[in-house]
C-alpha cells in the first residue's frame, strides 16, 4: 500500500514539476484561472510581456500569485492597452460563454503587438474548470510583415509604387471619380535617350538618374497623387482631382524641373529631359487602363515631336 502511494505521490510530483517547467519553458504569457476566477497557475513570462514588474502587484506573493484573484494583474495589463475597453468586453464574453475560443491580435501603447489565445478547460464530467490564456509578443513578426508588404508595393529601386500597387490604387480612385463625379487624369513620363545615359555612364549612372528623377517629381506631386514606376524609365503619375488642364500643367512642371536637373556622377554632370503625354477619365472609359493607353498615344506624340515636351490626348 505504501509503495503504491509513493508511486502516486512520485507521479503527482512529476506531473507538477512538468507543467511548471513547461509554463517556465514557453515563449508565451501564459494564466490559467478557475471557474471562479481566481489565479491556479502563470508563468513569469506572462508579466513580461505587458512589462509588468513584480513589484507593481498588491499582496504579498513572492512572485507567485497562485491563489490571488486575476482582477489585479488583469488591470495592470489594461492600462497598458490601446483599447481596453475592446479587451474587457470580448474576456467577458468568454467568460459567458465558456465554450468559445480566442484568437486575436493586441495592441500595446509601446507600440508592440501581443497575439492572445484562450481556451476553456473542461472536466471528464463535462464540467468548466476554468480558462488558460496565453499571450506572445509578435511584434518582430509583424514588422516583418509590414517591411513585406512595403516592398510588394514599392518600386526597389526608386521607392516609388510598383506597377502592381499602382493599379490597386488607380482603381479605388477610379471608383472614387466615379462616384462623386470628380475628375481624375493620369501623366505618363518617359524619360528621353536613357539608354544613351545607360551606354554612356554605366548603368549605376542612369540608377542616380531615375532615383534624382523620382525625388524630385515627389516634391511636386499633392499627398494625393501617385508616382509610379511601371518599368524601366517609364513612369505614371495619378492626379485624382485634376481636370484635363490640370494635369497639363502639372507634366509641364515635371517636365521643365527635370530639364534644370543635373545628377553628378563621380567627375560627371549628367543632365536628362522627359517627355509626358496627358489623358483624363470619361464617362465612357471602361477603366485606367484605357486612360493609360490615351496618355500612352499622347507621350509617342510628345517624343515624335522632338522630346522635352508634353502632349494631350487627342480631341475625341
Amino acid at each position: 500500500m505504501s509503495a503504491d502511494l509513493h508511486r502516486i505521490t512520485t507521479k503527482r510530483d512529476f506531473d507538477r514539476s512538468l507543467i511548471e517547467a513547461i509554463h517556465e519553458a514557453s515563449p508565451d504569457g501564459i494564466l490559467v484561472v478557475d471557474d471562479q476566477g481566481m489565479i491556479v497557475s502563470h508563468n513569469r513570462r506572462l508579466f513580461e510581456v505587458f512589462d509588468i514588474p513584480l513589484e507593481a502587484l498588491p499582496g504579498d506573493h513572492g512572485g507567485n500569485l497562485s491563489g490571488y484573484s486575476e482582477q489585479a494583474p488583469l488591470a495592470l495589463a489594461m492600462d497598458r492597452l490601446e483599447a481596453p475597453e475592446a479587451f474587457l468586453k470580448r474576456t467577458q464574453e468568454l467568460y459567458d460563454d465558456p465554450s468559445m475560443e480566442d484568437h486575436c491580435e493586441l495592441s500595446l501603447k509601446d507600440g508592440r503587438t501581443l497575439e492572445r489565445f484562450s481556451k476553456a478547460l473542461w472536466g471528464n464530467d463535462k464540467r468548466y474548470l476554468g480558462r488558460v490564456w496565453f499571450f506572445r509578443d509578435i511584434t518582430p513578426r509583424k514588422e516583418v510583415e509590414r517591411k513585406l508588404e512595403v516592398l510588394a508595393r514599392r518600386d526597389p529601386l526608386t521607392g516609388v509604387a510598383n506597377r502592381r500597387h499602382f493599379f490597386e490604387l488607380s482603381g479605388a480612385e477610379v471608383a472614387r471619380a466615379r462616384r462623386y463625379g470628380t475628375s481624375l487624369s493620369l501623366a505618363m513620363l518617359d524619360l528621353d535617350h536613357f539608354k544613351q545615359i545607360n551606354d554612356r555612364f554605366g548603368h549605376s549612372a542612369g540608377d542616380r538618374v531615375l532615383i534624382n528623377f523620382c525625388n524630385d517629381v515627389a516634391t511636386l506631386l499633392r499627398e494625393s497623387d501617385v508616382l509610379a514606376r511601371l518599368g524601366g524609365e517609364e513612369f505614371v503619375v495619378l492626379l485624382p482631382g485634376s481636370d484635363p488642364d490640370g494635369a497639363f500643367q502639372l507634366a509641364e512642371r515635371l517636365r521643365g524641373h527635370a530639364e534644370k536637373a543635373i545628377v553628378e556622377e563621380g567627375e560627371s554632370r549628367i543632365r536628362y529631359t522627359v517627355s509626358a503625354g496627358v489623358a483624363s477619365l470619361t464617362p465612357d472609359d471602361a477603366s485606367i487602363e484605357t486612360v493609360m493607353g490615351r496618355a500612352d498615344d499622347a507621350l509617342y506624340a510628345a517624343k515624335a515631336a522632338g522630346r522635352n515636351c508634353t502632349r494631350h490626348e487627342a480631341p475625341r
